[in-house]
């Protein structure tokens, strides 16, 4: 849901260019030559390294490799680690093998404690030490609905400020342990230390990238959070830990490219030169290849000083991937693959308990399945199941790791984490550069349950229990290390021409943000088999609520694939049809979604969005017929279209007081856009019947739209814009009307003429343009937050290029510039470029309506 909640590889070393103007071969488009160049460097405000899915979705946070430790994208540690040995020196290039350490402020969890608490907003400097609090409630830790909560709390809003007395302050980094529903914003001594989304019902250890000593000092220390809740029970609660660290060498990061399905890091160790490439073959014209779990991680080194150098390579992948949490035990073993095809040892780790499917929500990682690590089978390289210490301090004293006794015994890692590691020993390294390269998966038996039956992933679709436990992820290991050179090569053309269309599309700035929202945009969803063969594409509400198959996050995602692979968008749509067409939901409106991820047994969340599904599927039926070129999937669902269209030609145009898209400021009768979408939903329904031959509906439908885009114009018009709402006393107010890009794109009426005038987006862009801030152009005229999504949208409705630069400029400056390093956001704040909520979701599919676009024309 894109909205508050109801306040309830490739080896291509000159490839994943950042900037990418010198990428050979790539001309410059006759479309830029009117343009200003953009001035803006490519900063992504965290690097994807492996994303399959929404479980096994490893990133970069900020800008250098080695800077911290690997996260999945909810933000728990899911360590990958990479060690260099040169000449027997040990440099670190990836992860930050950490510990938590000491407890520096204890949580209610340890010992409960005093605070002062208000629910009501409090003055700016709430958070400042000297900020007078003898009017605010004193409570007890934990804050919150549930009945273990020892203050309660149930309001949307909570502040809280605890003084602490610390006798001394210890060196390293500072952590924070907190359990919270949905979010919440830390303040130490007046400083904004952490701001975290989503919800955590177990406590959460996050690193704050900042050193004890430069927030905390001895004698008196005021803590102070901020916490909301949108939906659900409230809770909140925060302790502060210590950071202690491995102390070693560390490689000096010296470039960080990325492309559509690359992310490459180079680094200076010792003389030689070690470059990274993290490979997502996330092909969508080869469904087998895109759903196969398996990535790969390259590693080319040389010899930059002109002597020769004894170098071996070290690499882990931490048992924490396999589990929700690190107290759940975890076991492990090792094989060889047996099959015809490439010879590879492998390492695998998974949860004692193997629930299949028994955990569902959104701050939660899988805990069944497993996680492979392989490498070919030679005599250079060498593997290893145990400690992380154990196999540091091993490849630090010789250069190798070798297998400890205790394998496959269940452990629970927490201080001292197991690790599935192997080592390359590449020999004596000179000018002349080597290569090595591994392969990381993760096998999840059983993707989503589908109204009552558990699905497997398209690439394991015709895999049978009965083949034994491994036989299927051997042979999709077996497939990649098969296919490695040639998916190099695919990616290759696929990065240079994604990025060469892009820019032909948009322009540099655009070309950048598509970039960066591709891997993002796919790994969001989870591609299965129905049992009848058919791909289902679902996608799951990261940091959002966790909802499965949300019609309003396919139809922002949708441009993406549109533009590469429909038969993907029929995946995402094909639940919500069916759910509807099997009698299953009875309401004569589209469902939300179809349950929780990965849980797909039915709509799950508690309110209804009957204009704004309706719209979306409507929509998002004519789009494919255009894409497709026939109408042959609106054949296949007219009925429950007939269905939906009626409900918009009642409800649509001038909408109750129901949840839309938009409702991050609250509910909102009569909304402008959202009666935008009923009337292109409508005239969708016109289009879809003409190109199936009902012409009489066609007429009417197209007809009806014209009329009612008409009369909106009355209702909202503002001289030089159109309002938020259709409320004459509403005063000034204003909102992006994004929906109107559908009006644009897909050229409703076969005559030609648009439903809209094309006066109302030529006056809507112009104003926009005034209401610009430095990050972005706010969603309405309610608050300055923004979704980016929603302003590529918009800028695609300008007519000249200069307008659409203006428009998105700023967005690639949030990306760049915001102050959370995290996976990208879709929801932030256009003043000062802070993220509000959501994280890694697959809306910026959205970012490529523009080339979709120029598809369609």
């Amino acid at each position: 849901m894109i909205r508050v909640r109801n306040f309830g590889y490739t080896v291509f070393t000159v490839t994943c260019i950042f900037l990418m103007n010198t990428l050979s071969g790539v001309a410059q488009p006759a479309t830029d030559r009117t343009r200003t160049p953009s001035t803006l460097a490519f900063n992504p405000p965290a690097t994807p390294l492996i994303t399959i899915d929404p479980y096994t979705s490893i990133w970069s946070f900020g800008s250098k490799l080695n800077a911290d430790p690997t996260r999945h994208w909810t933000g728990r540690a899911h360590q990958l680690n990479g060690l260099i040995r040169v000449d027997g020196r040990v440099f670190r290039f990836m992860g930050k093998p950490t510990f938590p350490g000491d407890t520096l402020v204890h949580s209610a969890l340890q010992h409960p404690y005093e605070a002062r608490y208000t629910t009501k907003h409090p003055a700016d400097n709430w958070a400042s030490p000297d900020f007078d609090d003898s009017l605010w409630a004193a409570g007890a830790g934990t804050f919150g609905s549930r009945d273990t909560d020892r203050t309660h709390w149930t309001s949307s809003d909570i502040w809280v400020r605890r003084v602490v007395d610390l006798p001394s302050i210890p060196d390293g980094n500072l952590l924070v342990s907190a359990i919270y529903n949905d979010n919440y914003e830390l303040f130490i001594n007046g400083q904004r230390i952490a701001g975290i989304g989503g919800v955590s019902p177990n406590y959460e250890v996050t690193a704050t990238q900042r050193r004890i000593r430069d927030v905390l000092r001895p004698g008196l220390n005021l803590i102070a959070f901020h916490s909301q809740n949108f939906s659900g029970p409230g809770f909140v609660d925060l302790g502060l830990l210590s950071e202690r660290e491995l102390n070693m060498d560390v490689a000096e990061q010296t470039s960080q490219q990325m492309t559509a399905t690359q992310s490459t890091f180079t680094f200076a160790a010792g003389g030689v030169e070690l470059t990274v490439r993290f490979t997502a073959p996330l092909l969508m014209d080869n469904l087998d290849v895109l759903s196969r779990p398996v990535q790969y991680i390259t590693y080319t080194v040389r010899a930059t000083d002109g002597k020769a150098h004894s170098v071996q390579l070290y690499s882990d992948a931490s048992t924490d991937i396999a589990v929700d949490s690190p107290d759940q035990p975890v076991v492990w073993r090792r094989g060889r693959t047996a099959q015809n095809g490439p010879t590879l040892n492998w390492m695998r780790a998974g949860s004692a308990a193997q629930n299949v499917l028994g955990r569902k929500g959104d701050n939660v990682r899988i805990d069944w399945g497993h996680l492979y690590v392989a490498a070919e089978a030679n005599g250079q390289t060498s593997n290893r199941i145990g400690s992380l210490a154990g196999a540091l301090n091993q490849f630090e004293r010789e250069g190798r790791v070798s297998d400890t006794p205790d394998e496959g015994r269940p452990t629970i890692a927490l201080n001292n984490p197991t690790v599935l590691s192997l080592a390359f020993d590449l020999g004596t390294v000179t000018g002349k550069a080597e290569e090595r390269h591994w392969l990381l998966a993760y096998d999840d038996l059983k993707s989503v349950e589908y109204f009552g039956q558990p699905l497997r992933a398209w690439w394991r679709r015709y895999s049978k229990d009965s083949d034994g436990p491994e036989a299927a992820i051997e042979r999709a290991l077996q497939a990649a290390e098969t296919d490695y050179r040639q998916l190099r090569n695919q990616c290759d053309q696929f990065d240079t021409q994604l990025y060469a269309d892009a820019r032909q599309a948009g322009g540099r700035s655009y070309a950048q943000l598509c970039v960066l929202a591709y891997r993002q945009a796919i790994a969001a969803h989870k591609l299965v088999a129905r049992a009848d063969g058919t791909p289902l594409f679902f996608s799951k509400e990261n940091f959002s609520n966790g909802s499965i198959g949300t019609v309003d996050v396919t139809y922002p995602s949708a441009p993406l694939f549109l533009l590469y692979n429909p038969t993907l968008l029929k995946g995402m749509m094909e639940p919500i049809f069916e759910y509807s067409e099997s009698g299953r939901w009875t309401k004569p409106f589209a469902a939300h979604d179809v349950g929780t991820y990965p849980l797909a047994n039915g709509q799950t969340y508690g309110e209804d969005m009957p204009v704004e599904e309706c719209g979306n599927m409507l929509i998002l039926t004519a789009a494919l017929a255009a894409v497709d070129g026939n109408p042959n999937y609106a054949r296949k669902h007219w009925q429950v279209l007939t269905t939906w269209v009626q409900y918009l030609k009642e409800h649509g145009f001038d909408p109750e007081n129901q949840l839309c898209t938009d409702d991050f400021a609250g509910h909102l009768a009569r909304n402008a856009n959202l009666s935008v979408k009923a009337i292109l939903g409508i005239a969708s329904y016109g289009y879809l019947a003409g190109q199936l031959g009902e012409l009489q509906a066609e007429k009417e439908y197209l007809t009806l739209a014209r009329e009612l885009a008409r009369k909106w114009m009355v209702l909202a018009d503002k001289g030089d814009h159109y309002a938020l709402t259709f409320n004459p006393n509403g005063g000034n107010t204003w909102s992006q009307k994004y929906n109107l890009v559908w009006d644009k794109l897909l050229k409703l009426d076969r005559s030609g003429e648009s439903i809209f005038p094309k006066e109302v987006a030529q006056r809507e862009v112009s104003y926009y343009l005034l209401k610009q801030m430095p990050f972005g152009l706010p969603l309405d005229s309610r608050r300055t937050y923004t979704k980016s999504d929603w302003i590529i949208w918009t800028a695609t409705l300008a007519d000249r290029p200069t307008q659409f630069d203006a428009l998105i400029e700023p967005v690639l400056r949030f990306a760049n510039e915001s102050p959370d390093r995290i996976p990208l956001s879709d929801w932030h704040e256009t003043t000062d470029g802070r993220h509000v909520g959501f994280r890694a979701r697959s809306v910026v599919g959205g970012y490529f309506i523009k080339m979709l676009e120029k598809k369609l024309k």
